[in-house]
């Protein structure tokens, strides 16, 4: 955690991608069927944060942005944007973002590398500084995500774009060195693509419009933000966006929205473990289609305020169907947590999972619990069984991570979760919220040894 009132970049201590994460050598153990209650506070969206985190490039002035998660990928997105010259400072949940002197275009490929959403920046640094010069950020657990569509919309913007030797250089001819509108179709409603051309073009000559754009929450977070330094754009949160340049963007203080996957997995959590959770703040509109999905189990979640929901778990949980898509469709990023809910539902359940190719590797992790699940191509059959049985399980993924906290939070007998890195890059003290509730777990070395039956009384995490 970043402490207050200190520059970031002091607190950064980013593993080399050669060097073994220091989040790697300590595992979380939890001691299931504990009865949860009260309220979870839910913290700032992590997809909102890193994206308007780059789009504070577009403006030369300072700016502050509120309701900020302390993650680790928040810190990896804020030692890109030092890199570049830019200056930040953390209080609090407010950071402030100080880019009036970008000192270079170029991202190092050893950060960029820890971080897929730190592309994000070329969009926001070509229409700034006329040139960017980014690495392609490489693979990525839960598959590829290819930034074809980014490459080819800024050559619509009329940027010159070659990719060399893994780095992606763009640059825009004339003296002027503005990008210039264009209309440009997505051929799939990529949320990264729709970001980076969207922040590129609030600076562009002339009128943009994004079809096919992706209607993510994230999506209209971001351009709130841009509008609040003064950009002009409409229709974001419809499939097609229409963004009018403006010479240049002005400070501004904005406050993120809620994390509705943090929102969703605590809902979720609530169910699995057949508990009363309250949680807030929450954009209910965000969540429908979990909601949705909850209720048709025989859960129930109410509305107790506008930004208030508290999750009421049934008697019995039933089957049900899933299939990921883009918003305002059933999540990706919720699909791990609910098929750990599913293995203790009553009957058969499908989960198609649409968006990433290769995002069912928890799977194995779940059956070793003693889930009952089959795994043909992109699609899984959950068979509900009575009880999971506490095991040592690894991570595979960020959501994978969660849907492991999920199982071992209703598993008899102790889960030992290792690769908490993944956890960590998300969640904001989830340890500590799961706590707060009555959860029984703890953060331990990993070359620390304790007998299964050794539950804490009181439980800290390390």
């Amino acid at each position: 955690m970043i402490p207050e009132d200190r520059p970031i970049t002091a607190q950064l201590n980013t593993p080399s991608s050669h060097s073994l994460p220091e989040e790697d050598q300590s595992v979380l153990q939890i001691w299931g069927r504990q009865p949860l209650a009260g309220q979870v506070k839910i913290s700032g969206a992590k997809n909102s944060a890193l994206v308007i985190m780059a789009g504070a490039l577009l403006c030369a002035d300072d700016c502050r942005i509120r309701n900020v998660p302390s993650l680790v990928d928040v810190s990896r997105m804020g030692e890109i944007l030092s890199s570049l010259g830019v200056k930040l400072r953390r209080q609090g949940d407010a950071l402030e973002i100080n880019a009036s002197h970008i000192g270079q275009a170029k991202a190092p490929y050893e950060l960029v590398s820890q971080l897929r959403a730190s592309f994000f920046i070329i969009g926001p640094l070509l229409a700034r500084l006329g040139v960017a010069r980014v690495p392609l950020p490489g693979g990525c657990a839960i598959g590829a995500r290819p930034v074809d569509l980014h490459v080819r919309g800024l050559r619509a913007l009329g940027a010159d774009v070659q990719i060399e030797h893994g780095t992606v250089h763009a640059y825009i001819r004339g003296s002027k060195q503005r990008l210039k509108g264009a209309r440009i179709y997505l051929d799939c409603p990529s949320v990264g693509a729709t970001e980076t051309l969207m922040m590129a073009a609030t600076l562009a000559e002339g009128e943009t419009i994004l079809e096919n754009a992706a209607q993510e929450p994230e999506v209209v977070d971001l351009a709130n933000f841009c509008r609040a330094m003064g950009a002009r754009i409409r229709g974001a949160g419809t499939n097609t966006i229409v963004i009018s340049g403006v010479p240049s963007l002005h400070s501004t203080d904005y406050s993120i929205i809620p994390d509705r996957i943090e929102a969703g997995t605590f809902l979720v959590a609530g169910a699995i473990t057949h508990s009363e959770l309250s949680l807030a703040p929450v954009i209910p509109d965000h969540l429908a289609a979990v909601i949705a999905k909850l209720r048709s189990i025989g859960a129930d979640v109410i509305s107790d305020a506008p930004n208030r929901l508290r999750i009421v778990p049934g008697q019995r949980h039933g089957a049900t169907d899933i299939k990921t898509l883009p918003f305002p469709g059933f999540p990706t990023d919720m699909q791990a947590q609910f098929m750990a809910l599913l293995t203790l539902s009553e009957g058969n359940s499908i989960i198609t999972e649409t968006v990433f190719e290769n995002r069912l590797r928890h799977v194995a992790e779940l059956n070793r619990m003693g889930a009952d699940i089959t795994v043909k191509g992109n699609i899984a059959l959950i068979r509900g069984v009575p009880m999971l049985s506490g095991a040592p399980v690894v991570a595979t993924d960020l959501r994978a991570s969660a849907a492991l906290v999920l199982a071992g939070l209703a598993a008899e007998g102790m889960t030992q979760i290792q690769c908490l890195h993944h956890l960590d890059r998300g969640y904001e003290n989830l340890e500590g919220k799961l706590l707060e509730v009555g959860a029984r777990l703890r953060r331990i070395d990993a070359d620390m040894e304790l007998p299964s039956s050794e539950a804490p009384g009181s439980p800290l995490p390390t």
